[in-house]
């Protein structure tokens, strides 16, 4: 690593706390009833009930969502044998990998023992406390006694991830290439170049799947394992060859299928030429694989190739499988993770990638549209619908693979219940976080001079998520930086007044003018208009100068939104824009519409509120179900607001019956489906819960969010612009420096989309 990249990571891991992971209450205890409760007397009860029976623990602790990530650090990354306690910092990300993409929780343990049958002891000992146990970074050939005998003697789920987590991933993108490359699994011929742990399940697995042991060839770092041998111990034995074959280029001839799991650079252009029509390739070494990605696509044009790296095509990565697994595991109480639930798990990931990818995914990687084809075998690590895809997978094989102890009677209410785990604290974000890293965007922070506005610029550039463009005066967003301690390094400061910027001033004008010709725009005017810094700001995005821009944190924000009206302009197909929240509530996302712009909107302008906010919920990778509120439910009221309500209902109804939206209704009905359903059986919302809200004026909706904020109801992110033609996002006053970063990793994306789709 770089002396700059480890300078990074110490400080990521000793900053503010050290470490990765806390635990964190889910009780009441603020009171001393609270607590007699929580210890003594009251946990007396729960104790009692689990002595009586063991299963109790799962309803009465946290057991169900708990797993152990134990190692004894022999084998740690490309580390080697570090130590139990150094191996700490890997077990944690661990942790918070299981915790950001499947909600489950986390104990870390490292255990300082390398003979295998203490350490079985060690951890038999602990499993009461926990639901499922991640083996992890365990040298072989101890990882295969470890795990065998563990599984065989405890009853809750056990996975070694390195073996088994590149298994299941590299098979479903071995099936997909298979399928694409219109060849059979039963009748290829695979060679896999390693022996160890991975390789080993690896290839027990694509047997699972079909494949002929004699087709396989597997190779160790002394060639070809082949019965002619005397040196294999018991794990390699299985895989011994009759073919008279003795080096890797020997074995790769004719071959149709490489899967290296060896050491970097083993696998020559030569060699992959060598190997039949359509030949795939997954070169898997980390971090240099066996084969470069570049020498590899020179090789052979209709060759289908897979790493483990997230910079090219096909990334075989673990995250895709283990957080999935495991919640599907826990969610049931089964006693084991048996072959049935991993091939669950490779099929439903293998059928993922086939279908549609949504924009938010599409944005996150190369920048175009991502299709199912030979550089997209597999799904991406940041698609959010891998969670509701193999955790379901993985419970119904346990079921009707008989290790399961809890029934799921209601698929639907699962899914819902899995969908609820992607809320916004941070897993929406880091999503969003990660996908605007991918390729950052020019965003421009019009008002400079406001001290939010800066160190949101400076951490957007730490977290690198945008190339901020700040507009002011250098002199003093330099002082104002200094006062404030706040690092301006990679940040362009633009002072539109220079006289360097006369030029661009005047092309400005000159594109409104053209583009406003009839609409009062004149060009000396005009000009004088560019010293505006939101005006100036908002023609560089229409220009192409910059890709967003985020104003708002000062001055009134309807001079600025008529602004972006005339300069970016409305959405084709719409009058009207509006903004949104987003409230992070204990009943799951809530989108809240229009909460800024639109004082008393008319009919028709709630007509297109209704419909941005059914495109922006999609954008946020959810189905909208929508409500459009009043104070009156359903005609009770038939004159003012409901009346109005109404009359946008029966037009969004007529006009476009795909949208799943119903009202007027009080807001408690729309969140309360048991007493909906009951009340208003005729809804066309019957049996959905609503996650859309669209309030019938500024004065509810504004006054709602911010209710919402002030009493710490939840986390809430916005406003989000919907409906002008580019990423122009207007604040409100005195949003917070996390807000507005949040905002810019937002724009980043929707200028992605926006640029993916003007691609199209």
């Amino acid at each position: 690593m770089s002396n700059k990249l480890n300078e990074d990571a110490l400080r990521y891991h000793s900053e503010v706390r050290p470490g990765k992971i806390e635990v964190v209450p889910t009780k009441p205890y603020s009171s001393q009833r609270d607590l007699s409760l929580a210890y003594s007397p009251g946990v007396a009860a729960p104790c009692l009930e689990i002595e009586k029976d063991t299963q109790k623990a799962y309803e009465y602790t946290s057991k169900g969502n708990l797993v152990a990530v134990i190692s004894n650090g022999t084998a740690v990354l490309g580390l080697g044998d570090i130590g139990a306690v150094a191996s700490k910092p890997v077990m944690e990300g661990k942790g918070l990998l299981f915790k950001i993409f499947a909600g489950i929780d986390v104990f870390d343990i490292e255990v300082n023992e390398k003979d295998p049958d203490k350490f079985i002891e060690i951890v038999k000992a602990i499993s009461p406390t926990f639901g499922g146990i991640n083996l992890e970074d365990i040298k072989a050939p101890e990882c295969f006694e470890i795990e065998d005998r563990l599984k065989s003697e405890l009853d809750i789920p056990i996975m070694h991830d390195d073996q088994h987590g590149t298994a299941i991933i590299s098979a479903a993108g071995l099936l997909n290439a298979l399928e694409l490359a219109g060849k059979n699994i039963e009748d290829v011929n695979i060679v896999v170049n390693g022996a160890g742990a991975a390789a080993n399940s690896c290839t027990q697995l694509y047997i699972a799947l079909g494949a002929k042991l004699e087709n396989i060839v597997m190779l160790d770092s002394r060639g070809v394992i082949s019965k002619k041998r005397t040196d294999l111990n018991d794990r390699k034995k299985p895989f011994a060859t009759d073919k008279d074959i003795t080096t890797l280029a020997e074995a790769v001839n004719g071959a149709d299928v490489f899967i290296g799991l060896s050491v970097a650079n083993v696998l020559s252009t030569e060699m992959v030429q060598s190997m039949s029509a359509d030949p795939i390739v997954f070169a898997l070494a980390n971090p240099n694989p066996e084969i470069s990605y570049e020498n590899a696509m020179s090789a052979r044009k209709d060759i289908i190739f897979a790493t483990g790296r997230s910079d090219h095509p096909n990334q075989i990565n673990n995250v895709l499988g283990f957080p999935y697994i495991f919640r599907g595991a826990l969610d049931v109480r089964s006693t084991t993770i048996n072959e049935e639930m991993k091939v669950a798990a490779v099929r439903a990931i293998a059928e993922l990638a086939k279908k549609p990818v949504p924009d938010v995914v599409n944005a996150a990687y190369n920048l175009k549209k991502i299709n199912y084809g030979r550089d997209y075998i597999i799904p991406k690590p940041l698609d959010y619908r891998l969670l509701t895809a193999v955790a379901p997978a993985v419970a119904k094989a346990a079921i009707e693979s008989g290790v399961a102890r809890k029934e799921i009677v209601d698929w639907e209410q699962y899914n819902e219940d899995l969908r609820q785990r992607m809320g916004l604290d941070n897993k929406m974000l880091r999503r969003f976080y990660d996908m605007a890293r991918q390729k950052p965007k020019r965003v421009v922070f019009s008002e400079a001079n406001h001290i939010n506005m800066l160190k949101a610029a400076e951490a957007c550039v730490a977290d690198g998520i945008c190339y901020p463009i700040l507009l002011g005066n250098e002199d003093r967003i330099a002082a104002l930086a200094k006062e404030h301690n706040v690092s301006l390094n990679g940040i362009e400061i633009v002072n539109l007044r220079h006289d360097k910027e006369e030029l661009r001033r005047i092309k400005y004008a000159k594109m409104l003018c053209e583009k406003r010709s009839r609409d009062g725009y004149a060009l000396n005017e005009t000009i004088e208009m560019m010293f505006n810094r939101n005006a100036f700001g908002m023609m560089m995005v229409e220009a192409g100068d910059a890709d967003a821009l985020i104003t708002g944190v000062f001055g009134k924000y309807t001079e600025t939104i008529n602004l972006a009206k005339d300069i970016i302009g409305i959405r084709e197909g719409y009058n009207h824009i509006g903004a949104m929240h987003i409230v992070n509530s204990k009943k799951g996302i809530l989108f809240l519409a229009d909460t800024l712009f639109n004082r008393h909107p008319s009919p028709e302008a709630l007509v297109d509120i209704a419909r941005l906010a059914n495109d922006t919920v999609k954008f946020f990778a959810h189905n909208p179900v929508m409500a459009m509120l009043s104070y009156s439910n359903f005609g009770n009221d038939k004159i003012g607001t409901p009346s109005q309500v109404r009359q946008v209902v029966e037009k969004l109804h007529s006009s476009y019956p795909d949208m799943l939206v119903d009202g007027e209704m009080q807001v408690n009905i729309a969140l309360n489906k048991e007493q909906r359903d009951k009340r208003y059986p005729f809804t066309k919302l019957k049996g959905q819960d609503v996650n859309t809200l669209v309030f019938p004026n500024l004065s509810s909706a504004n006054t709602a969010y911010k209710l919402l904020v002030e009493t710490g109801v939840g986390d809430v992110m916005g406003p989000i612009q919907m409906g002008l033609n580019k990423p122009v996002h207007i604040l409100d006053v005195d949003t917070s420096v996390r807000d507005i970063v949040n905002m810019a990793a937002i724009a980043v994306i929707d200028a992605i989309v926006d640029e993916n789709k003007n691609k199209s």
